[in-house]
């Protein structure tokens, strides 16, 4: 996914969830938006280098909004995380029509924001055959973001209680009880070595996903190679304990 023209600057403050202030290198303080919901542990203390996209768009609001920031887990130096929530779905999406996932190749067509379940929108529907004309059952795939990283190298989700999400969980459970097929897909946009469920932060949820697990959900986690300029979604990681120590193996790999 190519990202648009970026500014540099350093964060002075995120505040009311969706605005950040951020004083621009060439020292102008200009507001931003933050499309980001959660609570951004770890990548919100002021000071950090910024990225910012410029619209020149009349009808926008904020003409700033934040799309980067680097930050030192202390695992492999500073590093690039994409603070943008809207990304995970287009780098999906992206990655399946190239087939570079897989356990979701195959497929003819690749629908987004489908209405199903209890009032809700799955992220990616897959369907169709392949130009083979092999037939599969259809993939409800859901994408969550993740960017908390706590352990060095351990990427975690959620970073604030999701609700919404163990929803989600159970209304794909619904869809494989239904014939059908269904993925929860974590992108994380950093680096990282594995990953992990912050059920500290959200015991729900991490409940939700091991009853989504036992009824067939599959879980696919996969790490995005981040610069200025692009991020592409890349090979995937394995889902474990958080408890366990990590290594910065792979950290050089994924520069």
């Amino acid at each position: 996914m190519k990202l648009p023209p970026l500014i540099t600057g350093r964060l002075i403050r995120r505040y009311k969830r969706f605005l950040a202030d951020v004083e621009l290198d060439s020292g102008e303080v200009v507001t931003a938006h933050c499309a980001n919901p959660g609570s951004m542990m770890g990548l919100n203390a002021p000071g950090i280098p910024v990225w910012l996209s410029v619209s020149d768009d009349p009808k926008r609001k904020l003409r700033y909004s934040w799309k980067l920031a680097e930050i030192d887990f202390g695992w492999c130096g500073p590093q690039l995380v994409s603070i943008d929530t809207g990304h995970p779905n287009t780098l999906a999406e992206e990655a399946i029509l190239a087939g570079l996932i897989a356990p979701l190749a195959g497929y003819g067509t690749v629908r987004r924001e489908v209405r199903y379940g209890r009032n809700s929108r799955i992220d990616l529907l897959l369907s169709g055959g392949d130009e083979t004309g092999s037939q599969r059952p259809d993939c409800y795939v859901e994408v969550k973001n993740v960017h908390l990283m706590r352990q060095p190298g351990l990427a975690e989700f959620p970073d604030s209680v999701t609700s919404r999400g163990a929803k989600h969980l159970e209304e794909l459970g619904d869809m494989v009880e239904a014939g059908h097929r269904a993925v929860m897909l974590f992108v994380v946009q950093m680096a990282a070595e594995r990953f992990a469920i912050a059920s500290d932060i959200d015991s729900a949820y991490g409940k939700a996903l091991e009853r989504a697990m036992a009824r067939g959900v599959e879980v696919l986690v996969h790490v995005c190679m981040m610069a200025t300029d692009r991020i592409v979604l890349a090979g995937s990681i394995p889902f474990g304990d958080a408890g366990a120590p990590v290594s910065p193996a792979a950290a050089d790999a994924r520069k």
